[in-house]
């Protein structure tokens, strides 16, 4: 029996996705099953908007949680009465000292802890105080409610620790009927132990709360007795994962919202494009460890791109159209062209797209004074259309400002499939679009989105943001059958990466986000930065 416990004070990101894969693979893989519990013990933070992101995160992901969704407020009573009990037992106690002087009191990594004037109210004083406390005679931040355990613990964590503090604000779930909320710690431990979960999986982050987990454990007669167990996080380079971090990205308007595809959120890998069943496996490559390592965002990448190569159809589209002009070809005569869907799997049927006269190729396939190497079009040089003829570049024609803009070209017409010419072979083949029938496509290039692999090397993560980290294509043109993409739907660009249609573009749009580069782009960055 395990959980994955999110707070809804957020989006899901990459980090989590491991938790995710690691509680309910175990539970599948050993015949269990994995509650989804949400820690809603912080009305301050939380909104129900993130509960339903986490809930659709999850379930993309391709985890089912049947019957077992819960949330920490569904024990509020329970746990309140935890409470009581340790009161009676004299091990808890209401603290009327300020955050400050608890801080103080607390002492350091090499200083003992001080014990609280409060210490050592009597049970009566307590319960008395503590029932104060949830009919919300106190103000916020006047007093605590604090485990009575040893104030000069090596572990800071067991120096008298907060278990309740006043929240005069309603709950998404319990509205006004408490105004005392448990700590995370308090009420992650007892929920584990009421839903009867056998493997508690945390981060290495909460491996000194271990002791605490144990210790509340030990203190109540519960109906069952979890184990805690650390793994390490998952971390990528070139990003970061701290809550605070994103919303502060989001809160600036330096990213469009928590479903960025820039983003390492959950939600912005969807609008991206990555496959759910990518993501999987990068965790199961990734592994589960103890010791705290950067995962380089090449290898999620690759994934992504042995998936999609796979998935993915195939369609044609130019980033930067240039115009060429077949001489020879007959005035008003259009021609069709079938394309497979994809090279590899003829099940997956064909295309038919035109081809005549004027069409458009990418401008980075033409050069004029190539350097050696350079297979692609050139003045008196040939090419092959994907799928269709060889052309050879007869002349050109600028505008005012001296920029190629047309380029006069003669087709072979023998070197079409089923031609006395077919056989011919050309050193490069390139892609192109029919004037006529293209349809107009807006390409957004998305990048890592810092320009270091450890953002918070320098102290403010936000000094290294990449500027180029979106690239707006707006002019670029698309085969007509691009248009019938559904949105999230991904595609390969031929020559020019995996690209997925926009999900919350204006209703007629066709804007496309790209996924991923045909090749490693992160490579050299990451070899760079070690």
């Amino acid at each position: 029996m395990t959980r994955f416990p999110p707070e809804p004070n957020g989006y899901l990101h990459i980090g989590h996705a491991k938790s995710i894969c690691l509680n309910f693979g175990v539970a599948e893989e050993f015949g269990g099953r994995c509650f989804l519990r949400f820690d809603d013990t912080n009305p301050l933070r939380e909104d129900e908007t993130y509960v339903q992101a986490i809930r659709e995160d999850v379930a993309w992901l391709g985890f089912d949680w049947g019957d077992r969704l819960t949330h920490a407020s569904d024990y509020f009573q329970r746990l309140y009465d935890c409470a009581v009990t340790l009161i009676r037992q004299g091990s808890a106690y209401v603290d009327h000292l300020d955050a400050d002087q608890i801080r103080e009191y607390r002492g350091t990594l090499t200083a003992p802890g001080r014990n609280s004037p409060f210490r050592d109210r009597s049970v009566a004083e307590n319960l008395a105080l503590f029932e104060r406390m949830r009919r919300g005679e106190f103000a916020e931040g006047e007093c605590v409610l604090r485990a009575r355990i040893d104030m000069a613990s090596g572990n800071i964590n067991l120096r008298d620790p907060t278990l309740y503090r006043i929240r005069k604000v309603a709950h998404q779930r319990t509205g006004e009927t408490w105004c005392i909320y448990p700590m995370y710690d308090f009420a992650h431990t007892l929920s584990d132990a009421f839903e009867g979960i056998t493997h508690s999986l945390c981060t290495l982050e909460f491996e000194d709360h271990r002791p605490l987990y144990d210790w509340l454990l030990d203190q109540l007669a519960l109906p069952h007795r979890p184990q805690q167990i650390e793994f390490s996080r998952l971390n990528l380079a070139f990003t970061v994962t701290s809550k605070r971090k994103l919303n502060q990205l989001v809160d600036k308007g330096i990213v469009a919202g928590w479903d960025d595809p820039r983003m390492p959120t959950l939600a912005g890998m969807r609008r991206r494009g990555y496959p759910p069943e990518a993501v999987r496996e990068f965790i199961r490559r990734v592994g589960v460890t103890k010791k705290e390592n950067t995962i380089e965002m090449g290898s999620l990448e690759s994934a992504v791109r042995e998936h999609l190569n796979t998935h993915a159809e195939r369609r044609l589209a130019v980033q930067r159209p240039l115009r060429v002009v077949l001489e020879n070809w007959p005035a008003g005569e259009i021609e069709t062209v079938t394309l497979p869907n994809h090279p590899a799997d003829a099940a997956r049927g064909t295309r038919e797209v035109s081809f005549g006269r004027e069409l458009y190729i990418d401008a980075d396939d033409f050069h004029e004074d190539p350097p050696g190497k350079f297979h692609r079009l050139k003045p008196g040089g040939e090419v092959r259309l994907r799928g269709a003829y060889i052309i050879r570049c007869e002349g050109l024609e600028r505008d005012a400002s001296g920029q190629v803009v047309v380029l006069r070209c003669s087709v072979d017409l023998d070197t079409r499939s089923g031609g006395s010419g077919a056989a011919r072979k050309v050193k490069g083949t390139i892609h192109w679009v029919h004037a006529d029938s293209a349809v107009p496509v807006e390409l957004r290039l998305y990048d890592r989105l810092f320009s270091v692999a450890d953002p918070d090397e320098g102290g403010d993560y936000l000094q290294a943001l990449n500027p180029e980290s979106l690239v707006v294509v707006s002019d670029a043109l698309a085969e007509p059958a691009l248009a019938e993409l559904a949105p999230g739907e991904t595609v390969q660009l031929e020559r020019s990466g995996y690209f997925t249609r926009d999900a919350r573009s204006a209703e007629g749009a066709l804007v496309l986000n790209r996924t991923v580069s045909l090749r490693d782009s992160w490579a050299k960055l990451e070899a760079s930065s070690t």
